[in-house]
């Protein structure tokens, strides 16, 4: 009896590793696999140009932190997330909780704003390069209306702003939609309670909604924020890192060394620097969801 359940265990763990076994694998040859290669190449001057590749240590790390065009690249990826992170954050959910109130074409809003959510990133993008031109869509409105415009992709004022913007549009029918089915599982009975209690708007909203969205919350901004240090296409063909560097993001950086100057190990610390920023921003969060998300023990 004692054998026949030693046996019974071992070919049952035998099968659980058998249908893990896929996902590990690939986790540790598109995940782990180039992670620890990324790390290496960066200990490395690995100049494809001129085909050197040499042992430099924290090198490629020393020259970074003393780069100012990388420094001026942190700061905009850090412009670009705090305008991104709550722009997107705020409308999804306003948006969110307009459709909630089941008005009248419902169906057509929601489609409305999550339709660029589908549309290819690059033709997106090439649409709003038309559109923010100096002579495109935007200013000729302007002009009907007897505004006159400026050249917002190239402006140093305005680049960045409008980048932003068309992220946003782009992918904020996601986060609408995650939203919109954690405000239907919100209990009405409590939010009518509240109600015949004497409660406002506002009042409901903090008390009721939002501990009850907390986890739908908590997970639209670690996805947001993962995604804003991870911007690259809009940034390519928008503003190619213009006017100057004023839109040039660590993503954007990373690729001009690695592909335009071939310096791969250099490119390898940078890129090392964007998981390392990533992984520590989303470590944050996690630790907070102990205070902001409801029912979490």
């Amino acid at each position: 009896m004692l054998a026949r359940r030693r046996h019974f265990w071992r070919s049952d763990a035998r099968l659980g590793y058998l249908f893990v076994a896929p996902q590990l694998l690939g986790f540790v040859a598109f995940v782990l696999g180039p992670l620890v290669a990324l790390v290496w190449f960066s200990l490395h001057d690995w100049n494809a140009l001129s085909g050197a590749f040499q042992f430099v240590g924290m090198g490629n790390y020393d020259k970074l932190f003393a780069d100012p065009l990388a420094r001026q690249a942190l700061w905009n990826t850090f412009l670009f997330s705090a305008g991104l992170v709550p722009f997107n954050i705020a409308l999804a959910l306003g948006l969110a909780i307009a459709l909630n109130q089941k008005l009248p074409a419902t169906t057509a809003f929601r489609t409305a704003f999550f339709s660029p959510v589908v549309i290819s990133l690059v033709a997106w993008s090439i649409v709003w390069e038309f559109i923010l031109a100096q002579n495109g869509a935007l200013n000729g409105f302007l002009r009907v209306i007897g505004l006159s415009g400026t050249n917002w992709l190239y402006s140093p004022l305005t680049a960045m702003a409008s980048v932003i913007t068309v992220q946003v549009f782009k992918n904020v029918g996601m986060n609408m939609l995650l939203f919109l089915a954690a405000l239907q599982t919100v209990p009405a009975e409590q939010i009518e309670a509240a109600r015949l209690d004497g409660a406002g708007v506002w009042a409901v909203f903090r008390h009721i909604t939002l501990p009850y969205i907390s986890p739908v919350l908590l997970l639209v901004t670690v996805l947001t924020v993962i995604g804003s240090l991870q911007v690259f296409s809009q940034i390519m063909i928008l503003t190619a890192g213009g006017p100057g560097y004023a839109t040039t993001v660590l993503e954007y950086f990373f690729w001009k060394e690695a592909f335009q100057f071939g310096q791969f190990g250099y490119a390898s610390a940078v890129a090392v620097v964007i998981f390392v920023i990533a992984l520590v921003l989303t470590a944050l969060q996690w630790q907070l969801r102990r205070r902001v998300v409801f029912y979490e023990e």
